[in-house]
């Protein structure tokens, strides 16, 4: 139990279900908060009841329930909410999500329809789309107008979730790089948003129960407790993978890079940044000029993102303005405002007016947004040099450990895409914490209350947190083949070091002014290895530790990240005799950040490891670095 949530159900150390909870979502598809209150609990040995009250403010929406959740002695787990609207407004969904976890893929379920119909399917292993039909968007997905669904857990053991107070469909939440199966309330094929009169009140129930021959064979008691050592090792049978080319967004907040910051910004190895323009706003001109002006002070190139609104105007005077500029081209995204993907005609035009600036730059595109868009409107990859989208981990969920869920999920949109688009490069372009916009917002965005931060800016760029949380993004990223990712943006709330004044909301931001944050370490051990190769890793608990192991020309570097807030010890596997280790945590963060040049000039301490194996305490939210020369390769696979 969980802030009025149950996550990470399990039979012993298989996990049943990742989460269930209630959400109330806005006109804009934005998950209203819960104000939890009343919570008793009345846990004995073999049952436990929870009841709390919950309350869901937010502009005209005021939404009051109350949770219940119960387990009894046969292992049957109910959750009801009674809720009840106290004013009128408009809403997208409000009701139940259950969470089935990503390595449910491939797994057999059945699935009990609303008209008491069954039908055996399983769940999708390629990310399913959702297909927009006549306007309505349809999960492509027999998991839709259900009463129930079970997966099978074992052989002869089933988990079954079943749904009262209203129609359940599921959908692949992979699409945004969650790493589980939704299913929720208010099938997506009923109009949006919905007026919810006051007085309305709202009843639904999820009840989980486990069924088949293997539920008499259960022990009394399972293991549950996690293990003290977390084991970590390179993957012997897996092909490794170039690391990919690694850039930057141009700072929104559009003040120019001073000298520090060039020289800092030098020493992450770059290739390039990505700049934003949009040709039909006046001030792109100045956009690119600056743009062009860091791009030759970092000495990388430029990932130029066009947005279209009217090509056949926009581009002729385009050509013109990169004649004069004469910017570092590295490659063009095209896209197209107001599409979801961008169309084959609009790449070729692209082509006709740029090709005589830079002919061998590679033009490509498909979305500005994220996977999903991509998976539900396939693109012409014929028209393309490579294939971009963008992702963030907080479509759906932004608590600590669903960030930590959604790092594996990047891996599986890659591995999705790649059957898409064939053998064209993946840019993944850009990589954030937080969504830079809304793109399903029906209505204009609030403008942020005072004392709160936009909500494109999250905290935890600036903490160790956000260095655990980009080293797995690289990990995942870099392992299944990306070819080249841009991440954040070089300096402010969304960079990777705090401009020289400070913030600007120092009471919710709290930077140090002109510091890195941690995560541009993460970012220059990386950078260091440009041009060597990516070594697959196993950590036997990605969810509370995981890595990315490096190798060039005869050097090994491992970074690992603790990605809890609790102390964890790791074993790692197959080192080289002599290492050195650095660690950056609660200890030195603040000194690493105001000094990063002092930091990245220590060689770590030297370690011997035996055997290979070296034993590593690690504190809250740590990352640590480990150097060596070749890696053991004695290990039988």
């Amino acid at each position: 139990y969980e802030n009025g949530d149950l996550r990470s159900i399990k039979l012993g150390d298989q996990e049943i279900l990742r989460r269930i909870y209630v959400a109330v979502r806005d006109r804009n598809w934005s998950t209203v908060p819960n104000l939890i209150a009343h919570v008793q609990m009345v846990v004995d040995s073999d049952a436990f009841q929870i009841t709390y009250t919950v309350e869901n403010h937010q502009g005209d929406i005021d939404f009051r329930w109350r949770g219940a959740i119960q387990g009894d002695c046969a292992g049957t787990l109910t959750f009801q909410m009674d809720g009840e609207a106290h004013s009128t407004f408009l809403r997208n969904r409000i009701g139940f999500c259950v969470l089935h976890p990503m390595h449910c893929a491939g797994v057999v379920a059945r699935i009990t329809y609303t008209d008491g119909q069954m039908e055996m399917s399983a769940f999708p292993v390629a990310i399913a789309p959702q297909l927009v039909v006549n306007g309505e968007i349809k999960p492509v997905s027999p998991f839709n107008e259900m009463q129930a669904v079970a997966h099978e857990v074992t052989p002869d053991l089933w988990a079954e979730v079943r749904f009262s107070g209203d129609i359940f469909e599921m959908e692949d939440q992979r699409n945004w790089t969650d790493a589980s199966y939704k299913t929720y309330s208010t099938p997506l094929r009923l109009p949006f948003p919905a007026e919810i009169q006051q007085g309305t009140k709202i009843t639904q129930a999820i009840t989980l129960t486990l069924i088949g021959e293997g539920k008499t064979s259960l022990p009394a008691a399972l293991p549950t407790a996690a293990p003290q050592t977390i084991p970590f090792q390179r993957k012997l049978s897996a092909v490794s993978q170039p690391v990919p080319q690694l850039g930057l967004g141009v700072a929104s907040h559009g003040q120019a890079l001073s000298p520090l910051e060039l020289e800092r910004l030098r020493q992450l190895k770059l290739t390039h940044l990505r700049v934003d323009l949009k040709l039909a706003q006046p001030d792109y001109t100045a956009v690119l000029q600056q743009a062009t002006m860091e791009a030759r002070a970092l000495q990388v190139t430029l990932e130029i993102a066009l947005h279209l609104t009217n090509a056949a105007t926009e581009l002729p005077a385009l050509a013109k303005l990169i004649e004069a500029l004469r910017p570092p081209v590295g490659r063009w995204l095209i896209f197209q405002e107001g599409e979801p993907v961008t169309a084959a005609s609009w790449v070729q035009m692209a082509r006709e007016w740029l090709a005589d600036y830079a002919a061998d730059v590679p033009i490509g595109g498909v979305t500005n947004v994220y996977f999903t868009d991509l998976n539900r409107n396939r693109p012409a990859v014929q028209a393309l040099d490579l294939v971009a989208y963008s992702l963030n981990p907080q479509v759906h969920a932004f608590d600590n450990q669903s960030l930590i869920e959604t790092l594996a999920a990047q891996a599986a949109t890659v591995t999705s895409a790649r059957q898409l688009i064939g053998d064209l490069p993946l840019v993944i372009s850009p990589v954030t914490l937080q969504p830079r916009f809304n793109p399903n917002a029906t209505a204009p965005e609030s403008t942020p209350l005072p004392n709160t931060l936009p909500s494109s800016v999250d905290p935890r760029q600036m903490a160790l947190f956000g260095a655990g949380w980009t080293l797995g993004s690289l990990k995942y990223l870099a392992e299944s083949g990306a070819a080249s990712i841009t991440y954040y943006e070089t300096t402010g709330w969304r960079g990777v070091m705090e401009i020289a004044t400070g913030s600007t909301a120092p009471e919710k931001f709290r930077s140090l002014p002109g510091a890195v944050f941690p995560l541009y370490h993460v970012l220059a051990a990386v950078g260091e290895f440009a041009g060597g190769e990516v070594l697959p890793t196993i950590s036997g608990d990605p969810l509370r530790l995981d890595g990315l192991l490096l190798r060039k020309a005869g050097q090994t570097r491992l970074l690992l990240a603790n990605l809890t807030n609790q102390p964890q010890q790791v074993t790692v596997q197959d080192l080289g005799e002599q290492v050195h280790v650095q660690f950056l945590d609660e200890t030195n963060a603040e000194a690493a950040m105001s000094a990063p040049e002092t930091f990245r000039t220590q060689a770590g301490e030297p370690k011997s490891s035996l055997n290979g194996e070296l034993t590593l305490p690690l504190r809250p939210y740590a990352v640590v670095r480990i150097d060596s020369g070749e890696i053991n390769e004695s290990r039988p696979a």
